[in-house]
Order: structure tokens, then sequence, then C-alpha cells
């Protein structure tokens, strides 16, 4: 009987810490988003191929300065990735805090050191992904949130 309350017990504990699955293809709510006093873009589409720890994540923004296309691998286990943007060298680590993917990244664009903590949460049964973001510049700090929702 013992044995039995504990296998229980380790499952429900698994359960509640299990990684969330980022899998899909997600399209912004812009009236659901939040870009603070920057301009929101027209249209951000983020299709996420997610295999724990292995995440590709390829993101299609639309916005005043045209369509702009970005891809970035990361792996959630914490391990420290390199990727090249059209901005130069970004650095960065991905973590599961709890049900949330935390991914921290660092880069210079023009001199300038810009940091952003970004907190990936899965909403709504598995239906939306809400990204709330902190990036701090010289010029001070700002945040934005972006709501999606699944294709």
């Amino acid at each position: 009987m013992t044995m039995r309350i504990l296998v229980v017990l380790c499952l429900m504990a698994s359960a509640l810490f299990a990684k969330q699955d980022l899998t899909g293809v997600w399209n912004m709510v812009a009236e659901k988003s939040d870009f603070g006093q920057v301009p929101a873009p027209s249209k951000i589409e983020r299709t996420i191929a997610h295999k724990d720890p292995s995440m590709l994540v390829k993101t299609v923004q639309a916005g005043q300065q045209g369509e702009i296309t970005s891809e970035y691998k990361y792996t959630t286990d914490g391990q420290e990735f390199t990727q090249t943007t059209r901005f130069g060298e970004l650095k960065g680590t991905a973590v599961w805090e709890g049900e949330e993917l935390v991914v921290k990244t660092k880069r210079q664009v023009q001199g300038a050191d810009i940091s952003t903590v970004e907190r990936w949460a899965l909403g709504d049964g598995g239906k939306s992904l809400t990204v709330s973001a902190q990036i701090t510049t010289p010029n001070g700090e700002f945040k934005y949130k972006i709501y999606f929702e699944k294709k």
C-alpha cells in the first residue's frame, strides 16, 4: 500500500513539473499584445519545432521596415548558444523555470550592450503562447508582451 502511494505521488510530481511542448505555428494577436511605446509590427508568425531540450524557432515579422525572417536554435537545458543575426552576434541561454521557458540574451548593436529576458508561457490548454520580455539598453529599460494563438 505504501509503495502504491509513493508511485502515485511520484507520477503526480512529474506531471506537475513536466516541461511544456511549444511545437506549433503561432500567430500574434495584436489586440492582446503590448509593445509599449514601440510601434507594433503588423504581423508576427512564429514556427516552433520543439523536442526538449532542442528547439528551433523561425519567426516572420512584418512592420514599417518590411518583412524580416529570423531563425534561432536553442537548447532548453541552460547551455549557452550563439547565433548570428542581422545585428551581429547574439549569445544566450534558455532554461525551464517551472512551466515557463526563460530565454536570456545579450548582444551589441552599434557598440551598445543590449540584454533581454523573455518568459514564454503556454495558456488556454496549449492554444496560446505569451512571451513577456524586458529589454535593458544604455537608454533604459522597456517591456513588451506578445500574445500568440496556435494556428
